[in-house]
């Protein structure tokens, strides 16, 4: 009796220290595409794979119908100077693997670093879409945007800008327009360039972002399509 309860103790010691190396693994991929500042396209075993960041928000930076948002352009190239295209990740998923989109959601590493952390660290990012049970690191994450937020890095600089509910343009720029219509452009060489209505290109050029005004546009590294 007392070799089977022992036999059964080393047997229960076993799977618990096998479940936790199963949660705790990871997944290889190869980055394809830096999307913007928390979601990116990889490649897992030959499959293409849309990755969005557990618990973390970056300023919209590629939205099809809204303004750029401050420090959405400069999250968005932190993120593509740290993942180059061919770079290879770890993904470390939570509980539940997908959202509505059927996006990855996962911990992003690269070098031992987590990118996720980079973020909130750098001030690029928000503690942001807590939702049961994907939250293993959540308040380890609060504690590093507190850390930038006392430091008032990047999206913590702007007064009322980064709240518990998004980010708020209008502590910015006031009130914004509802359907922007100065489009942005990023050009093969990487040159940034935006186009008003009036432009004579204007209606062939396809937009990576949509502008308000003139003023968004250049502080966003955006030049008129005319200047040279």
């Amino acid at each position: 009796m007392l070799a089977y309860t022992r036999r059964f103790i080393l047997l229960v010691f076993i799977f618990v220290l096998f479940g936790c190396q199963q949660s705790s693994s990871k997944i290889s991929a190869v980055v394809l595409e830096v999307v913007d500042g928390d979601t990116l396209k990889v490649e897992i075993n030959g499959k293409k794979e849309t990755v969005r960041l557990l618990l973390i928000d970056t300023p919209e930076s590629v939205h099809p119908t809204k303004p750029v948002q401050p420090f959405g352009m400069e999250a968005s190239h932190y993120v593509k100077k740290l993942l180059p295209k061919g770079t290879e990740v770890e993904l470390e998923l939570d509980i539940r693997e997908r959202d509505k989109y059927g996006r990855l959601l996962s911990y992003v590493w690269v070098n031992g670093k987590m990118v996720n952390k980079l973020l909130l660290e750098q001030g690029y990012a928000r503690v942001a879409y807590v939702f049961e049970p994907n939250t293993k690191y959540v308040d380890e994450f609060r504690a590093i945007q507190e850390e930038a937020r006392k430091k008032e890095l990047r999206i913590w600089s702007l007064e009322n800008y980064a709240t518990e509910q998004g980010f708020n343009d209008q502590s910015v720029n006031g009130q914004q327009c509802d359907k922007p219509t100065i489009k942005g452009n990023i050009r093969k060489d990487g040159e940034k360039v935006y186009h008003l209505p009036s432009s004579p290109q204007y209606s062939v050029t396809k937009a990576e972002v949509m502008f308000c005004t003139e003023e968004e546009a250049k502080s966003a590294g955006f030049r008129p399509a005319h200047a040279r």
